[in-house]
């Protein structure tokens, strides 16, 4: 899921500079916030009616661009006349773009709705570049979200406080050819397996969010998430020290990757097709459902499998906010709502359209609704519920992760 795709170095240093720029500056655009901020859904609804949202977020992926383009912005406009515009886009250039709207005190820039997590969602809050808190106004946040949830009211440990509604969940995975390979249930079986079949293993050259994460897995299965999740993130050294057991592990798997570890496939999209073309018997997702969908459509061989490890992988939510000076804060409202609705969620669940996990609270379902989540086809590669639930690890703060990326890169490859 490349929404939450590292800032650059350059974007991060640039965005640390808001924090010195004055918030009062345009008293027109502070007034106009403040109508946003005290508008009712009602009123978003009324305001909403005949414009344009712009929906910006990663692009790479057939299955999400089909879930906004071919079932979202047909019901928007079917069902309250908005036209939503989707524009594919990585998060970094996203917040560049946002970042730079907002220093030039632009009253109205041209992003509205951003699909994001992580620490693109922590350098975005920290900085003033989006617009809320705004969850507690849409109706369908109250009927299905539980607001109290940490998945919902943290975002990699760092509170949300209503600047961004719940998208969908997710959790890693590892995708296996099962007619080459068995079940992977640890670091030391994945080691094993890479020997057995060299070059047919790897993971996304970070910082790809997939290959993060399953880096941050790795981690977990040498290191432990109890003795980092208090670590300083400022201070590299004692992340680098932290953390050297599973940069030695990923050290001595290193020679038995695709092309001898020397390189990585640039992101997840690249080990997609190279796992379905058979040049790898392994991948990793962050979506559980993932292998699923790409059996259904003929893409991934019908051998293929998931696995989890036995201690765990990690999971967590992904997000949708609101740019600070989106020129269509009212239809935001409304096409957030929207998503969050049962129907869209649902839609959204399905294997064959995308098969991306629900934010819907059980609690909050009636029975007719229970029924019909659990009637859902989960497909040939998924795993129940239950055994994700149970093996679920929480994400480590968002500070430390891009720490993290910069001791892999400086460490792992072509070392």
């Amino acid at each position: 899921m490349k929404f939450a795709k590292k800032l650059s170095a350059i974007v991060l240093s640039a965005a640390l500079l808001l924090t010195g720029c004055s918030s009062g500056g345009n008293q027109k655009e502070s007034s106009t916030e403040d109508k946003y901020t005290k508008m009712s859904y009602e009123e978003a609804l009324k305001e909403a009616e005949g414009t344009t949202v712009t929906f910006y977020g990663w692009g790479g992926s057939d299955q999400t661009n089909n879930y906004i383009d071919k079932y979202i912005a047909p019901k928007l406009k079917k069902e309250h006349n908005i036209t939503v515009k989707r524009v594919g886009m990585n998060i970094d250039e996203i917040l560049n773009n946002l970042q730079n709207s907002v220093q030039a005190n632009e009253e109205k820039g041209n992003i509205d709705v951003i699909w994001i997590n992580g620490e693109n969602f922590y350098t975005a809050k920290e900085n003033n570049l989006l617009f809320g808190p705004f969850t507690e106004k849409l109706p369908n946040f109250e009927k299905y979200v539980n607001g109290d949830a940490d998945d919902t009211k943290l975002d990699f440990g760092y509170p949300t406080d209503g600047y961004e509604a719940p998208f969908g969940k997710a959790q890693v995975v590892m995708e296996y050819n099962s007619d080459k390979v068995k079940p992977i249930k640890n670091a030391d079986e994945l080691l094993e397996a890479a020997k057995a079949n060299p070059g047919k293993f790897t993971y996304p050259a970070l910082p790809d969010f997939t290959g993060s994460a399953f880096v941050r897995n790795i981690i977990y299965e040498k290191v432990g998430y109890d003795k980092l999740k208090d670590i300083d993130p400022t201070d590299e050294e004692a992340v680098r020290e932290a953390i050297k057991p599973a940069m030695d592990y990923l050290k001595e798997l290193k020679p038995y990757l695709w092309k001898n570890g020397e390189t990585y496939p640039t992101d997840s999209t690249q080990q997609d097709n190279m796992f379905a073309d058979g040049s790898l018997y392994f991948n990793v997702s962050y979506n559980p459902n993932h292998a699923s969908s790409l059996i259904s459509n003929g893409t991934y061989p019908e051998s293929t499998k998931t696995c989890v490890f036995d201690k765990g992988t990690i999971g967590n939510t992904h997000f949708l906010a609101i740019a600070k000076n989106a020129p269509n804060k009212a239809g935001s409202m409304v096409v957030i709502n929207e998503i969050l609705g049962f129907e869209s969620q649902m839609e959204k669940y399905k294997p064959e359209v995308w098969g991306d996990l629900p934010v819907l609270d059980n609690e909050k379902l009636s029975e007719e609704q229970k029924a019909t989540l659990d009637s859902v086809e989960i497909g040939p590669a998924t795993l129940l519920q239950s055994e994700l639930l149970s093996k679920r690890q929480p994400e480590l703060p968002s500070a430390i992760v891009p720490v993290i990326e910069k001791i892999w890169t400086e460490e792992i490859p072509g070392k």
